[in-house]
């Protein structure tokens, strides 16, 4: 899928640069640091489940009563 993104003078300058510097396409690095985000986010998402349901056992079984 295609999609335009815009970012700001410095974000395009700081992208570039570590593109240069890794010697990876812009579109690379910006993909794989979507992926990397996103995959922090569902494993941040799953530890703050667990917590809440370890937690919060008592008043979750009450709940569910």
């Amino acid at each position: 899928m295609a999609m335009t993104l815009r970012l700001t003078d410095d974000e395009a300058d700081a992208l570039r640069a570590y593109s240069d510097a890794s010697g990876r396409s812009m579109q690379d690095v910006a993909r794989e640091a979507i992926r990397d985000y996103l995959g922090e986010r569902s494993k941040h998402r799953a530890q703050t489940l667990t917590r809440i349901v370890h937690e919060d056992a008592e008043l979750l079984k009450l709940l569910s009563q």
